[in-house]
């Protein structure tokens, strides 16, 4: 339709970016900066300036030459492709300790996600207040996700739990999910899942730390030059 925004359809790699992009900009807004290079930016996001271009290109941003990107501008631009211009409240499956902790963290709330309601099938917990909202039922789910308006829901259950506790979010008519439980969940085509798997990022981490341990030697040996090798001969 004339007149309408033509809208491309973005890289899952580039939106993965976004939000990376969206918060040192807001930090730097926030620190009186006004306006930002593709380098800058690039320098803050540990990538090269020409992904950087790349990926705000998307969004119909290309910047000034020699003057760079509108900070504030780019931030809205960012937050309107994400859909972040509005509140998206969020359903938490799992009342344990790792739910009451996701629904104790206000930086949700902050950030457009205001926790909406939390399930669970222990009766100790239902009827209890975790972060302000009261635990209800696994079996009252629909009636929560329909008052509220809910399309967005995380998994915070053990991992044997974690099928069923998405089947519920599904059939309540909840279309993403955030699943912090440790195994792998089947949904019908057209449901959005992102897994968060903190023994995967511990191992990438542990990489780094071993990579970083095995250099250490190495950089100790080329530190003396002049020194042969034990058993080695003139």
């Amino acid at each position: 339709m004339a007149g309408q925004r033509t809208r491309r359809r973005i890289p899952e790699a580039t939106v993965a970016r976004l939000p990376v992009y969206l918060r040192i900009l807001s930090e730097r807004f926030d620190a009186g900066v006004t306006s930002m290079s593709s380098d800058e930016l690039a320098e803050f996001a540990g990538l090269n300036a020409a992904k950087v271009r790349k990926d705000l290109s998307y969004l119909g941003s290309y910047g000034t030459r020699g003057v760079g990107y509108d900070v504030e501008f780019l931030v809205y631009q960012i937050r309107r492709e994400l859909g972040l211009t509005h509140d998206w409240p969020v359903v938490i499956v799992g009342a344990g300790n790792l739910g009451q902790a996701l629904a104790g963290y206000n930086g949700f709330g902050d950030r457009g996600f205001p926790v909406g309601g939390i399930v669970d099938v222990d009766a100790s917990k239902v009827g209890s207040v975790v972060g302000g909202v009261r635990v209800r039922h696994l079996d009252e789910l629909a009636q929560v996700v329909q008052a509220r308006g809910i399309s967005i829901g995380v998994i915070a259950t053990p991992g044997p739990a974690a099928q069923e506790a998405a089947e519920a979010l599904v059939a309540a008519g909840v279309t993403s999910l955030l699943n912090f439980a440790p195994t792998v969940i089947n949904v019908p085509p057209g449901i959005s899942v992102r897994k968060v798997d903190l023994a995967v990022e511990l191992q990438i981490l542990s990489y780094y730390e071993q990579r970083r341990a095995s250099a250490a030697p190495a950089a100790g040996l080329r530190a003396v030059p002049g020194e042969r090798r034990r058993g080695a001969t003139a």
